[in-house]
């Protein structure tokens, strides 16, 4: 999500790096897609491919796993790669896309900032007989021939089957759900699913929903501040939480703290981050949504590959799967690889796969936990 929307290394979204008073994700942004047009390069046996993007600022993901296992797919297809980050900037996004499109990539893969902006940019590239691929994020009302994400509604049902796990013996609890960015589709993807697990209950009168509330751009800070507000509103009541992200979900149990109630309310995540595990790790959150961004990147070059040697066949053998574009009313070709819902037996499984190191989440008072769940 952004977790618009899932995972790996070092720590993971979809929201805010930086604002560590709201349990932000602990990866620090690299120097990468500082530059605002892309480097020319001597280019790989197959040619050059252009990646985009879009921001650190809510989400470790892009830097700390999307950036390093899309370059070493895509080099070890044998192309050049200029993986590049927007930095959350509309404009340097643009200007980014121009550049690459000007060295006349063989194939731009575009995570968007924004569903509109991908769209646009799309269409210019394909002006220049350039495919593109929507990556992470489905570009809705875009020309994009192929998509490449999770199954994000199944992401959403995942959190919301943990939560009503958490609470079966709760009947009546109260829920608050905090969304992520209304401009991104994988943000309404992940709270239909939700929907698909939830609604039942709230209409059966098993769990009460005290709000949903979906927070622009996926602040993490805004998010804190959300729920804090509907808390109050609520007369400090609450008795679980979906959180979209982990970064959204750390930014809640900052709140959770502060009125005495983390490791009492169970509070759903998604990406699998090092800072999310820790909070996993001490009961502070219940659960997470794994999503092996490796297997993204490698479908994502496999894609690549097909395009670029220009075998639609190849290409349409690959993405086998299909996601509606409502805006565009057409169906797309995707790729939809499947979440997997994680508590704390789980937390090893991520670990001992490598997307998360064990010296991160373990480090001082979760060596006890880690030792007992043999996290080594």
């Amino acid at each position: 999500m952004r977790s618009r929307t899932l995972t790996l290394f070092a720590a993971t979204a979809a929201s805010a790096l930086v604002l560590t008073a709201c349990g932000a994700n602990s990866a620090a942004p690299s120097g990468s897609g500082s530059s605002t047009v892309s480097a020319p390069s001597s280019g790989g046996a197959n040619g050059k491919i252009g990646v985009i993007l879009p921001e650190t600022a809510t989400s470790a993901r892009w830097e700390a796993f999307d950036k390093p296992m899309l370059t070493e797919a895509l080099k070890a297809q044998g192309f050049d790669v200029d993986v590049q980050n927007a930095q959350g900037d509309v404009q340097k996004f643009t200007t980014l896309a121009d550049g690459m499109i000007a060295q006349n990539v063989k194939v731009l893969v575009i995570a968007a900032i924004n569903g509109e902006l991908g769209a646009a940019v799309a269409k210019k590239a394909q002006n220049a007989g350039i495919p593109t691929i929507d990556y992470d994020r489905l570009n809705l009302g875009g020309s994009s021939d192929y998509y490449v994400s999770f199954d994000n509604e199944k992401v959403g049902a995942l959190q919301g089957q943990g939560l009503a796990d958490a609470l079966k013996d709760k009947k009546g609890a109260q829920v608050i759900q905090i969304e992520g960015a209304p401009t991104d589709n994988n943000a309404t993807l992940f709270a239909n699913g939700q929907k698909s697990v939830l609604q039942p209950k709230y209409d059966s009168n098993d769990l009460k929903l005290v709000q949903s509330q979906a927070i622009e751009d996926w602040n993490n800070q805004k998010g804190g501040q959300v729920f804090e507000q509907i808390l109050t509103g609520n007369n400090g009541k609450v008795d679980g939480v979906v959180a979209a992200n982990d970064g959204l979900a750390g930014a809640v149990i900052t709140v959770l703290k502060k009125v005495g109630l983390n490791g009492k309310v169970p509070v759903t995540g998604q990406d699998a981050t090092a800072d999310g595990l820790r909070a996993i790790l001490r009961g502070d959150q219940y659960m997470t949504v794994f999503k092996p961004i490796k297997e993204e990147a490698e479908a994502t070059a496999k894609l690549v590959t097909a395009l670029a040697k220009g075998d639609k066949a190849a290409a349409d053998a690959i993405a086998t799967g299909k996601s509606n574009d409502p805006k565009g009313n057409r169906q797309v070709k995707s790729v939809l690889l499947q979440p997997r819902l994680t508590t704390k037996d789980g937390v090893k499984d991520v670990v001992s796969q490598g997307y998360v190191k064990a010296s991160e989440v373990c480090a001082g008072d979760l060596a006890a936990a880690c030792a007992q769940l043999g996290i080594s």
